[in-house]
């Protein structure tokens, strides 16, 4: 090695010093500032609600990354704010840009944004970027995680996931009870799809890339598992986009970004994050694990909401082949019952194929690693399914929201009480792109005229004297239609909020 040569060498490793101390310090959030500032990423305009036609065009909001602190992470109390969510969109962006995704037609718009985001200056900020992000939105899960109890064992790992299984077949999910409960059903089941549509493709695509490698004389059937379950995945396409159809919805990832919630992303981020961490291989076969069992215990009702409320019973959530017996040419794959696994007897299966090898190869770090994937996955589900049900009730009562705003607003006037506010003059056209609030606040139109949104489906007009009141953490957006818009946003404490 000549003296050059080492001298670059040199170079390099001090390069990789630097950047390994940026990451866990004081310049963490500088990286993620610098990943965010991708023009592909930039606030979108009034004519973006949705980009079926540009698979590249994310929004993320960069302006309010000059106040946030991604070089902290998130407690987890905190996970709904406005940090969760543009976090999660940048890692989305992240893990996107190693896949490829093509617009149903060419365009200019996505022939730009396409260049950007798959460009090599964004694929190296995002390097730099992804271990930041995961760290802020992902570290709250393991202090929660909850023991084994009576110590690390199969028979204790199945007995869990077995209570999991019936708990949640009882009981798919609070956001299916409240959108029976809705007025708007069509309008609310078409939300519901976007937030499917957010990670069931992302959980799908992260399975696929956990089966690649050559692992199978250490980890027999494992991988042909992983396999499977995107040739399913693949075979359903037709059946998919049939779904999104009838709520007049596009299959193209991304097509309804502004409209996903956080911990829509964030199920679709956490399977994304075990896949391309190969020495979390047992955690992510638990997350697996885990996605079996969902797609299992809610495809009934699934299928029961979408009938329900787009008057098609969708072919996506009928019987179809198993994963949890590999298919091979002695033993063909066993049939499914209607709603996924074949019962907890395929369970058992499932988890004694994928947990065995596991255990002779690292023992009981291995039993405790695929219990900590599927917990966490199973958290991130509980948080998902609150977070639906909530957006889904606020959205289906806006009346009674504008309503609340104007007592409120009635009350602070005749008590004399004094809230923060913030005032926004804006004009014609200016768009905010969708975004939560870390605390609740009225919207007070003084002059002008904005429409205010929450989904594809309509958009809620609002003028002169109008009010409307946004809890904390309800995913919304706006766009001026006058000349300008004054508008202000008292801030509404905690128990204020509650009284009325």
């Amino acid at each position: 090695m000549t003296s050059d040569q080492a001298t670059t060498l040199a170079g390099f490793d001090e390069l990789a010093r630097r950047v390994e101390a940026a990451q866990d310090g004081p310049d963490a959030h500088a990286l993620v500032r610098a990943f965010a500032a991708n023009p592909a990423f930039r606030p979108a305009e009034w004519e973006e609600l949705t980009t079926e036609d540009d698979p590249y065009r994310r929004p993320v909001r960069p302006a309010d990354l000059a106040w946030l602190n991604y070089g902290t992470a998130l407690g987890p109390d905190d996970t709904l704010g406005l940090s969760g969510l543009l976090g999660h969109r940048m890692l989305r962006n992240i893990y996107d840009a190693d896949l490829l995704y093509l617009p149903p037609n060419r365009n200019a718009a996505a022939d730009r944004d396409g260049a950007d985001f798959y460009g090599a200056a964004n694929r190296l900020r995002a390097a730099l970027a992804q271990p930041v992000l995961e760290r802020h939105l992902f570290s709250f899960l393991a202090p929660q995680r909850p023991s084994l109890s009576g110590g690390p064992s199969v028979d204790g790992v199945l007995g869990e996931l077995r209570g999991y299984w019936e708990e949640r077949r009882d009981h798919p999910g609070d956001a299916f009870a409240v959108l029976r409960g809705t007025r708007d059903r069509r309008e609310a089941t078409t939300f519901a799809l976007l937030q499917l549509s957010a990670f069931l493709p992302a959980a799908r695509t992260a399975t696929a890339r956990a089966s690649l490698g050559e692992y199978d004389p250490a980890h027999a059937v494992a991988r042909e598992l992983l396999v499977e379950d995107y040739r399913r995945w693949v075979a359903d396409s037709s059946a998919w986009t049939a779904l999104l159809a009838a709520a007049e919805l596009t299959p193209t990832v991304g097509a309804y970004w502004q409209l996903y919630l956080n911990t829509s992303l964030a199920r679709g981020n956490h399977l994304h994050l075990l896949s391309r961490s190969p020495y979390r291989h047992a955690e992510l076969l638990g997350a697996f694990v885990h996605q079996c069992i969902d797609d299992a215990v809610v495809a009934t009702a699934w299928a029961d909401a979408i009938e329900d409320g787009l008057g098609e019973r969708p072919a996506l959530f009928t019987a179809r082949p198993s994963a949890a017996t590999p298919a091979t040419p002695a033993t063909p794959a066993t049939p499914a019952t209607p709603d996924g696994l074949d019962g907890l007897d395929g369970l058992d299966r499932l988890v004694d194929t994928l947990l065995t090898p596991l255990l002779a190869l690292s023992g009981d770090a291995a039993l405790i690693a695929f219990h900590a994937g599927f917990t966490d996955a199973a958290e991130l589900a509980r948080r998902w399914d609150r977070d639906l049900a909530d957006q889904l009730a606020w959205a289906d009562a806006i009346e009674e929201y504008k309503a609340k705003a104007r007592a409120i607003d009635a009350y602070l006037t005749t008590e004399g009480i004094e809230v923060d506010l913030d005032t926004f003059v804006e004009s014609c056209d200016e768009t905010s792109t969708t975004h939560v609030h870390d605390e609740h606040r009225l919207v007070m139109i003084e002059s002008g005229d904005m429409h205010f949104w929450n989904n594809v489906t309509h958009k809620i007009a609002l003028s002169d004297g109008d009010k409307i009141l946004i809890p904390k953490s309800r995913l919304h957006g706006s766009t001026v239609l006058s000349g300008s818009c004054t508008y202000h946003q008292p801030i509404i404490p905690d128990d204020m909020y509650l009284t009325f």
